[in-house]
């Protein structure tokens, strides 16, 4: 077995007409780590785990840290730093281990300090949907919540998380699952954090009605997702690639967004923020792409994406389940 999760595993779960085998779903995700291009970063990440960590240090800031240099051999550094180089692309971040500075695309600590204040997890279930490398799962554990699930089908995310993970020695559960599946989960959740997932499903609605499925009652949701300007209740739907992304299907004005989540069954609206995305938070490094946004907006108007679409701005929107 490749990988073994720490949820604890029931038969198959009915919820909304619909049978879900989560035990039959793992064990065939389970083996995307024997995929011909994720087998040897799956065995890179399994030798550097094998390094034995003594002393547990973490630092807690927008490069979360994990690791004190002097802990370790120069042969175990080496290691360290031949298995975040076969991880990349690092989207999310940025990260901190033994003084290797992964520098990834996104500056998700501006995210992050956007949101913090808003985090009522303290002792709660909380769910990450669409956690990536789990960044900020990590910075949430200051919160001190009392479980933290991410949900990602991504082998090479999961990996990444693997590998901070080892030096953070957190009890974080990382699921390769989806936001399909959220609501035929072991258990509901008290707040479930979901940023930048929206605009990448087809149906936007039934995904927020998963959330709300899998929400205790009075839980919250915070979501981040694209959006448009104007105080109408209209929609984006890019004809082909928004910002060179294929798969973004609907892009809200706020009072559109608001909508869905009446009908999804949230209510009690809280605006966090809307923010321009800048070069700043999104951008080509070594640890990433080649391209990032500069690249994606309209050389002569970064106004405009190349597609001529309004360039990327996202709300950041807190709601309660009814």
């Amino acid at each position: 077995m490749f990988y073994q999760t720490n949820a604890k595993i029931k038969k198959k779960f009915y919820t909304n007409g619909i049978f879900m085998d989560l035990n039959e779903i793992r064990q065939e995700r389970n083996r995307w780590f024997s995929w011909k291009n994720i087998l040897p970063i799956y065995e890179k990440v399994q030798k550097t785990k094998q390094i034995d960590i003594k002393n547990v240090y973490i630092e807690n800031g927008d490069w979360f840290k994990v690791g004190n240099k002097s802990d370790f051999s120069d042969q175990e550094l080496e290691e360290i730093l031949s298995c975040a180089k076969k991880l990349i692309p690092w989207r999310k971040g940025p990260f901190d281990v033994c003084d290797i500075k992964i520098d990834s695309e996104w500056q998700s600590n501006i995210k992050y300090n956007i949101i913090k204040n808003h985090l009522n997890i303290e002792n709660k279930l909380v769910a990450d949907v669409g956690c990536n490398n789990g960044y900020y799962m990590f910075r949430m554990l200051e919160n001190k919540p009392k479980k933290i699930v991410g949900f990602d089908p991504s082998p090479l995310f999961k990996l990444q998380f693997d590998f901070v993970n080892h030096f953070a020695k957190s009890d974080i559960i990382y699921e390769l699952l989806g936001v399909e599946h959220i609501e035929y989960y072991e258990h509901k959740f008290d707040f479930i954090v979901m940023m930048g997932v929206l605009y990448h499903r087809t149906d936007p609605i039934s995904t927020l009605k998963s959330l709300a499925r899998a929400i205790n009652p009075n839980g919250e949701i915070l979501i981040d997702t694209f959006m448009i300007d104007g105080e109408d209740d209209m929609v984006l739907t890019p004809k082909d690639r928004y910002s060179k992304i294929p798969n973004v299907y609907f892009i809200p004005t706020v009072n559109a967004l608001k909508n869905w989540l009446v009908r999804a069954g949230f209510s009690d609206f809280e605006i966090i923020d809307i923010k321009k995305t800048g070069f700043d938070e999104q951008r080509a490094t070594q640890w990433s792409f080649e391209q990032s946004l500069e690249d994606y907006l309209d050389a002569t108007n970064p106004d405009k994406t190349v597609e001529g679409y309004p360039a990327p701005k996202r709300v950041y929107l807190k709601a309660t389940k009814k």
